[in-house]
């Protein structure tokens, strides 16, 4: 069993394992020590005895739990063990971070189409240091500890949005009385994370047009229709034959971002398309199944190289950009795709502008196509009633 006295430098210099885990124990703090595991996680442990049993507590993950807050914690639970309690019992308190965070995504979070997202990260970023600490006592700066442990691996958009979720936790049980102030608030950002901007050319749209037709069915067809509607990537991946209605996707509110029922008019070039469809024995989506984010990064992987990186989202950029382009009326171009509208104007005006609509698809359609004409000459996309 390795020992040496700890410091902030000697951690951050170690290397994990090649394999499994090793217990570096803290000369001088019976029983505390970091694991280092293969992969390069480390966290804070405390080996003890309760009676004739060794057992094992988890204090905290580095760089998150720092060295001197796991020894603090080390030294609460050895104080438990000295007067005969376990360390590791599972509280039981109503303020306990996580029954509080638990009862906070039933009572605050449960109709949200985000809480299978929110309750991951909270899973993952938070219980492993908070589980049963009293809500009470995390501090403004054990938030700040949590955020910049995320960001320093990197991924500065997820601590924006952990920041953002503990935030909403803490103001929630400001209002049950749990707490009486939030810690969260008026929090600093670590760092900007940036919003995507990304519209692809028309060579770009082009050569991913070309590429889809390539693939065919299902993920080359799903492709050209996210090109041809602007509907989102779940909504495509999601179709059923039931939602095809009238040359219309019929989307209802639980499967739109924003909770309300969406149409998207089929232009000819997407009811070419749909019409061509095989439809598959005993399924009731359009693409056979539901079009998982794997299956996506898998098929996109397929097109062509050249292009500058981009992501199934700019499709949707692109196409609200071409439309624009195209002389399309900005609050058209939100209606196809299915944004509230904001202020006075979403609570009073309740137009749905189909026909607006049909006539602004059916012109980006045709700009669609003939990109794609001029790019094979000779060929043209079959439109329905075309003569």
């Amino acid at each position: 069993m390795p020992k040496k006295a700890l410091s902030d430098l000697a951690i951050k210099r170690m290397k994990p394992p090649a394999k499994g885990q090793v217990d570096m124990f803290d000369m001088g703090y019976p029983g505390f020590a970091l694991r280092l595991s293969y992969g390069g996680a480390k966290s804070w442990v405390y080996f003890y005895r309760m009676g004739d049993r060794q057992r094992r507590l988890t204090l905290g993950h580095y760089p998150s739990t720092s060295l001197s807050e796991a020894r603090e914690k080390w030294r609460k639970a050895k104080e438990d063990l000295d007067l005969g309690k376990d360390p590791a019992r599972k509280e039981t308190s109503s303020d306990n971070f996580e029954s509080v965070a638990r009862e906070w995504l039933k009572r605050d979070q449960a109709h949200n189409k985000t809480v299978g997202e929110v309750t991951r990260v909270l899973e993952k970023e938070f219980l492993p240091s908070w589980r049963n600490r009293s809500i009470k006592d995390i501090s403004r700066h054990d938030i700040l500890l949590l955020l910049d442990a995320i960001a320093d691996r990197g991924s500065l958009t997820m601590a924006r949005r952990v920041g953002a979720y503990v935030h909403r936790l803490f103001r929630w049980s400001v209002s049950r009385g749990i707490i009486e102030f939030n810690p969260a608030a008026d929090l600093p950002k670590p760092g900007r994370e940036i919003s995507r901007e990304r519209v692809l050319t028309d060579d770009e749209l082009k050569a991913v047009w070309k590429a889809a037709e390539e693939v065919g069915w299902p993920y080359g067809d799903a492709m050209r229709l996210l090109i041809l509607t602007g509907a989102r990537r779940g909504e495509i991946s999601g179709l059923r034959w039931s939602e095809v209605q009238d040359d219309c996707l019929r989307l209802p509110g639980e499967r739109t971002k924003n909770g309300e029922a969406q149409s998207v008019p089929l232009s000819k070039p997407a009811l070419a398309i749909m019409e061509g469809l095989p439809r598959i024995a005993g399924s009731e989506f359009v693409f056979g199944r539901e079009i998982g984010k794997g299956a996506w990064s898998q098929a996109k992987k397929t097109f062509p190289a050249k292009i500058a990186p981009w992501r199934i989202h700019d499709l949707r950029r692109t196409v609200s950009t071409g439309m624009n382009e195209l002389g399309t009326e900005p609050h058209i171009v939100e209606a196809v795709l299915g944004h509230k509208v904001a202020g006075v104007a979403g609570v009073y005006n309740r137009a749905k502008y189909e026909e607006a609509k049909r006539t602004a698809l059916e012109a980006w359609g045709a700009h669609v196509v003939s990109l794609a004409e001029r790019m094979k000459p000779g060929k043209v996309v079959a439109m329905r009633g075309a003569s």
